[in-house]
């Protein structure tokens, strides 16, 4: 994953696109409006924040004042040859760890280290049982003299990068334009290779003598995990049979959300490697996944109440679609609710 910075006008450090709140923008819109002005790129912008940082800024009377800014990842679709604030800047696509480093902001270096999972430390994806350290070492010596505990981890990560790709093609199809074909085609396409992977979930269960976790928590956490991408593919069948082309801004907002989630759910597969180390981590995590649900369905009924005071009574046929839309995009946000709460499950009893 890389992450696209910029630099500042004046000292031309490396920072994020940022500015002030815009009226008539929500803040995530008004990111993404800072991100096409300063960066020159477009995109999906997630309502849900990322977190937060301070900086000291120098106003133009001189004075050097602490400022807070709030983080919104954004899924960058296009990325323009000309933009306003082009010769005041360099913009520069930096791999995750390099852009930590680039940034002056601690606080900010801790959000963009913690963006995804491939910077999380080694220490955290040992393949090992929960609780089997320390004093318990007589068993994890007869542990050895097992069967093979069966690749559930590998299998579990590999699922969630089918839900991040798929989550990135159902953003693009919402954008409308000429490929929704191919776009459909590629979450149809994800949803096999998910259904390839909980196929071989559930036959490593049967064939594995000892396993990770309880065996009906595996296949409640992969099955959970499917029916998120199951909804995706349903709401690009539901496109697909009504030829919608023209999506509302909240079906959007909602979309972005689901890229978010995706990529939050990636980020604890890896965890699930060593729950009891890291269990704060993935509780922090889950309680991200439930704010995302919780303001899905703002946004979800926002949507509905705009969409019927616009077409409720001029445009039934449409309110009806659109409707439909809509609840299959929350159903979506939902089942990632459901993964959180198999993951906090999890957390509870092994750690």
């Amino acid at each position: 994953m890389l992450v696209l910075l910029v630099t500042s006008r004046e000292t031309k450090r490396w920072v994020l696109p940022k500015g002030n709140l815009i009226a008539g923008l929500s803040p995530h819109a008004a990111a993404a409006h800072e991100a096409m002005e300063e960066a020159g790129v477009q995109g999906l912008a997630c309502p849900a924040r990322l977190g937060a940082y301070r900086y000291r800024k120098t106003k133009k009377s001189g004075a050097s004042l602490m400022v807070d800014v709030d983080v919104f990842p954004i899924l960058v679709t296009e990325e323009m040859d000309e933009w306003e604030e082009q010769g005041m800047r360099e913009r520069r696509w930096f791999p995750l760890n390099e852009a930590a480093n680039a940034v002056d902001e601690p606080d900010l270096q801790v959000l963009i280290r913690l963006f995804r999972a491939s910077e999380i430390a080694p220490s955290t994806r040992q393949n090992v049982m929960p609780g089997l350290k320390g004093s318990k070492g007589m068993f994890g010596w007869f542990q050895r003299l097992l069967p093979q505990q069966g690749n559930f981890f590998e299998l579990f990560e590999a699922h969630a990068t089918t839900l991040v790709a798929g989550a990135d093609a159902l953003s693009r199809l919402l954008q409308g334009g000429p490929n929704m074909a191919d776009h459909i085609k590629e979450i149809e396409e994800r949803e096999h290779d998910a259904d390839d992977i909980i196929r071989e979930v559930l036959q490593t269960v049967r064939r594995t003598f000892l396993t990770p976790f309880d065996r009906g928590a595996i296949t409640s956490l992969i099955a959970s995990m499917d029916d998120a991408i199951d909804q995706m593919n349903q709401t690009a069948g539901a496109i697909s049979l009504y030829e919608v082309t023209e999506f509302d801004k909240e079906m959007k907002d909602m979309a972005a959300i689901i890229v978010d989630a995706a990529r939050v759910l990636a980020e604890a597969m890896p965890l699930l490697r060593n729950i009891n180390a890291n269990a704060g981590r993935l509780h922090t995590l889950t309680e991200r996944l439930v704010k995302m649900e919780g303001q899905a369905d703002l946004i979800h009924d926002a949507g509905l109440r705009a969409l019927f005071k616009a077409h409720g009574a001029s445009n039934t046929l449409r309110f009806i679609v659109s409707r439909e839309i809509y609840s299959h995009l929350e159903r979506v946000v939902d089942r990632f609710e459901d993964v959180a709460n198999e993951i906090d499950g999890l957390v509870i009893d092994h750690s």
